[in-house]
């Protein structure tokens, strides 16, 4: 069976003066469509490298990236944009959302990125913020809403384009126990509806969530 996210010996390389690290260290691990994965390992484990490549913002130097049947690893520039528009929605950590614009506006920007029609582009990012719970705050700005709710706004921008794979790095890292469960659940809701997510966490009650853990330590899964 073809599996929707596959990693073919995986490695990425940094140098540091005259060392060569291995951030992804010959990785190999498949996500089928439709699971909950969570990958986990300490601080400089190569988690975030793993979830960049994923998601078509860095490139391996060795390996094949797979999705859908499509080898992202052999994508254009041309083509990563395209990628990184319709296939992926990214959730990091801290939030990135741009502090002049309300809610709303975060959530369309990926959508005036594709073009997509003014009205048809109010009516998804409306209903990704509803989706969130945040629809009577879409008219705030993130410096007017808590930890939480920015991290539901970054969920909502992430979703509103309907992507096929969410990709999550360490999303509840900067929250409360109270706000990292709503955070939790709603990625569980968005599992649940048929998406495929990816999560990487250093918190290993999260991973129990998961029907595919992967555990990773110095670019190498274990």
């Amino acid at each position: 069976m073809e599996h929707f996210v596959e990693f073919e010996d995986v490695c990425k390389y940094y140098q540091t003066g005259s060392v060569k690290i291995a951030a992804a260290d010959h990785l190999n691990f498949y996500v089928d469509k439709g699971e909950f994965c969570i990958i986990v390992g300490p601080s400089g484990a190569g988690k975030t490298t793993l979830l960049n490549i994923l998601g078509g913002m860095d490139n391996c130097d060795e390996g094949n990236v797979w999705l859908d049947g499509r080898n992202v690893s052999r994508f254009s520039a041309r083509e990563l944009t395209t990628y990184r528009r319709y296939d992926v929605g990214f959730v990091f950590q801290f939030y990135n959302l741009v502090q002049n614009l309300t809610a709303l506006e975060n959530v369309e920007l990926p959508l005036i990125y594709r073009k997509t029609e003014k009205k048809k582009r109010h009516t998804l990012a409306v209903s990704a913020l509803e989706m969130v719970g945040l629809s009577e705050r879409m008219n705030h700005r993130p410096f007017e809403l808590s930890g939480g709710q920015q991290q539901r706004v970054a969920i909502a921008r992430a979703i509103a384009t309907e992507p096929p794979l969410i990709l999550a790095d360490e999303p509840t890292g900067n929250l409360d126990a109270g706000s990292s469960d709503e955070i939790m659940r709603i990625l569980s809701e968005l599992h649940n509806s048929g998406k495929t997510v990816v999560i990487i966490t250093h918190d290993n009650s999260i991973a129990a969530m998961a029907d595919k853990r992967i555990e990773i330590s110095d670019g190498r899964i274990i």
